[in-house]
């Protein structure tokens, strides 16, 4: 087996863009999904996936904007040997052949078959910063239930799912200071990540009871930094991501400072 093997090709759908006006996080993770479910099957790993019960980290880097109408596919291969199954994506523009952005995933307790052997990778580096050790200034974001539309293949709650609920995390949590429908449209500035770390602990069934707590890590001049907490009903956690993104000026694709209003209340937000 090569060490890259094509194991998505499609394109994004208008409808699958958000008030960033580029494909929206969590249909990037829709297919990594569908990427991720075909390479465990080339690598007789697909039974393992479908069971589950293991936690899941995904490291990553987005480094162009797809859009809608977007033709991309996607190229998987291992990227780590041993006790831990580490696997790369990597999303191709494919027109341009460029990468726009760069999955690293950790399978935790999941050992690599001898088959895989390890690809290089040359994903640009993503400095991943401590968390807060303190989350007592994390505030409510969203809370729900598991339904049907959340579900994936294997009939728990999917990476799509889990993203989905986060991206709504962060629209409530930035109109907490001031980022709101009304200031994205008539001010053409929204919140645009650029890289990620997920960490899955287990994913839900239908019908199950979660919420989200999310606090604000990081206030430079155009960056922040968001960290949400999925738990369910009892206070376990289910599901985290500590985001790192700017305030994008949506004209000109490019970072834009904090409008003085939106910092200040920014700030009173802001985690040891």
């Amino acid at each position: 087996m090569g060490p890259w093997l094509e194991t998505y090709r499609g394109a994004a759908a208008p409808w699958e863009c958000d008030v960033t006006e580029h494909f929206t996080l969590a249909f990037y993770f829709d297919r990594i999904a569908m990427a991720e479910a075909n390479f465990a099957e080339r690598l007789g790993l697909l039974d393992r996936l479908r069971e589950g019960g293991f936690a899941r980290r995904y490291d990553v880097r987005l480094v162009r904007e797809l859009h809608a109408g977007s033709a991309f596919h996607i190229e998987s291969a291992p990227i780590g040997e041993g006790d831990e199954m580490r696997i790369g994506h990597r999303v191709v523009d494919t027109v341009s052949g460029a990468v726009t952005t760069w999955f690293d995933v950790r399978w935790e307790g999941i050992a690599s078959p001898p088959s895989a052997k390890p690809a290089r990778w040359e994903a640009p580096a993503l400095e991943i910063r401590p968390e807060p050790q303190n989350l007592g200034k994390l505030v409510p974001s969203m809370a729900g239930r598991v339904d049907p539309g959340d579900l994936d293949e294997f009939g728990r709650m999917g990476l799509a799912g889990i993203v989905h609920k986060f991206s709504d995390a962060a629209v409530q949590f930035g109109a907490a200071f001031g980022l709101t429908a009304d200031y994205i449209a008539d001010a053409r500035r929204s919140f645009s990540a650029f890289g990620l770390r997920l960490g899955v602990a287990r994913a839900p069934g239908r019908g199950e009871a979660y919420r989200i707590d999310t606090g604000l890590a990081y206030l430079g001049t155009t960056s922040l930094r968001y960290l949400h907490v999925m738990r369910d009903a009892a206070g376990a956690e289910i599901a985290r991501m500590d985001r790192y993104g700017v305030q994008l000026d949506l004209d000109a694709r490019r970072p834009a400072p904090l409008a003085p209003a939106l910092r200040q209340r920014a700030e009173r937000l802001l985690m040891a």
